[in-house]
């Protein structure tokens, strides 16, 4: 079965016992992603800054709903495609964090903009010419954050006077609307020690506000300043000035995340079957085709067994005194990285109580129409 196919009949799940899904399969618990939303609503209603969740991690519009429905403002995406398929299932208010250069890219932006308000990161000044021509050719009007580099070296303007500059043509041009700023302290989300992650994110927001304060006094519009991660969100969502946070694998949660944020549960599960058994070897049947493995190998049920291999059909783990799984038992495997494993499926499997209640499609993964 192709990584495309994945997903692509599984309404028939519905009503099953998880433990009698086609493996391997993608499987959501609704308790526990239903609780993960609730907590982190929490968590912004102390907060200055309000929550705009990356759906990038999960890529599903009954989630961004729920979402939604717990008070966030709106969502990240990652693509345009992303956009495209959130503002289609009717998410109102949609922010790009990233630049969006491809001219069918920037179609699927403009048709996202039809029937959202869509928001977009720039940090090169013919791309934002780019943009606003679009625009102001299909009859819209894109919203413009300019991306700076707080520390991450990827996207962003590296200094102050080029995102003023960015901002000021923002400004002038027909097409689209200067909303603000937007900066991703990537390069310390993932600190594990907690207080140098809170001093690094602190010192790559004080960078961020110090921009926006160029703009505010340049007469520039500053309605949004866009950071955050699940990482980094008690630190960058308690600063004043910053007004919303990007965190998003929170709702599904995994093995690389769980260290950098308490309080929310693993919702994501990747259900699978003993294909193979010898003497202290048991190879599962959710290899790199359905379970991400970017941030460490997959670790084994119930944290037991030593990683074995991962190949791409196959993944191994050996067991101290001999397998205590036989050819057919189902486990239930909690991935290292949500966001690349969700994006081998095309569907949750929304499970309550141990059996199948609804399929959620995955949209909008690259290759989908």
């Amino acid at each position: 079965m192709g990584v495309a196919e994945r997903g692509a009949n599984t309404r028939t799940a519905i009503g099953r016992p998880v433990e009698g899904i086609e493996t391997p399969a993608l499987v959501l618990d609704l308790a526990t992603v239903t609780h993960n939303i609730g907590f982190m609503a929490k968590r912004f209603a102390e907060l200055p800054a309000r929550l705009r969740p990356h759906i990038k991690a999960h890529k599903c519009a009954e989630l961004a709903r729920l979402q939604l429905e717990h008070g966030a403002i709106g969502v990240t995406t990652a693509t345009a495609a992303e956009a495209e398929a959130m503002a289609a299932a009717g998410i109102p208010d949609i922010l790009v964090a990233n630049e969006v250069v491809d001219p069918g890219a920037i179609d699927r932006l403009l048709d996202a903009a039809l029937r959202a308000r869509v928001t977009v990161a720039v940090d090169d000044p013919a791309n934002l010419e780019t943009l606003a021509h679009r625009a102001r050719t299909k009859g819209t009007v894109l919203g413009i954050v300019v991306e700076f580099d707080v520390g991450m070296g990827r996207g962003g303007a590296r200094n102050a006077d080029a995102a003023v500059a960015l901002g000021r043509s923002a400004a002038d041009l027909g097409g689209v609307e200067l909303e603000g700023l937007f900066g991703y302290e990537g390069h310390c989300a993932s600190e594990p020690d907690l207080a140098a992650r809170s001093r690094e994110a602190r010192a790559s927001m004080e960078r961020l506000l110090e921009v926006a304060d160029r703009f505010r006094a340049d007469g520039l519009p500053v309605r949004i300043v866009s950071a955050g991660a699940t990482g980094t969100y008690p630190t960058t969502g308690s600063m004043p000035g910053i007004t919303e946070v990007q965190a998003g694998t929170y709702v599904l949660m995994d093995r690389f995340h769980e260290p950098l944020a308490t309080g929310c549960g693993f919702a994501l599960s990747v259900e699978t079957t003993a294909i193979s058994v010898h003497g202290d070897l048991v190879v599962f049947d959710a290899g790199r085709k359905a379970i991400g493995d970017d941030f460490g190998p997959p670790v084994g049920p119930d944290d037991r067994g030593d990683f074995a291999f991962v190949h791409e059909e196959h993944l191994g783990f050996r067991f101290a005194g001999g397998a205590p799984y036989r050819v057919g038992d189902r486990v239930a495997l909690i991935p290292t990285y949500a966001p690349t494993t969700v994006n081998l499926f095309g569907a949750f499997h929304v499970a309550e109580a141990g059996h199948v209640v609804d399929v959620w499609p995955v949209l909008a993964r690259h290759g989908d129409t």
